[in-house]
């Protein structure tokens, strides 16, 4: 049984996206992820979606985030850590990127953060 849609909040104003900037991220294939988490407290996830014209004129960019809306619907129940924000770009393959890759992709960079948000810190690293 996959999870309620309503599970996940949507990012939707202009200083969550730029909050989520400034976090963490991973470009794999044809999407890029940004995660950032919340001092909040609150154990939702909340995710947005974003594609620039650089990919296309609006139908293409809409299509882009269509297809980016399905991979987190597919992806975020299983990956996505309590309390971050998490951000899709869509890169300039994301529109016509068989869909499979495309979860694989974001599949990867989803994983690759939580990794990143889990390993301690080393200390006394050699730089």
């Amino acid at each position: 049984m996959t999870a309620p849609a309503e599970q996940f909040a949507r990012l939707t104003r202009r200083v969550e996206f730029l909050a989520a900037a400034k976090g963490r991220y991973c470009a794999r294939g044809a999407v890029l992820v940004q995660m950032r988490p919340r001092d909040d407290g609150a154990a939702q996830v909340r995710v947005g979606f974003t594609a620039t014209r650089k990919i296309g004129g609006a139908v293409v960019r809409n299509r882009a985030k269509r297809r980016l809306r399905e991979v987190a619907r597919a992806l975020l129940p299983r990956l996505a850590l309590p309390g971050c924000d998490y951000v899709f770009i869509a890169r300039s393959g994301a529109p016509d990127r068989p869909f499979p890759l495309l979860l694989e992709d974001a599949g990867k960079a989803l994983a690759q953060l939580a990794r990143e948000r889990a390993a301690p810190p080393t200390q006394g690293a050699p730089p």
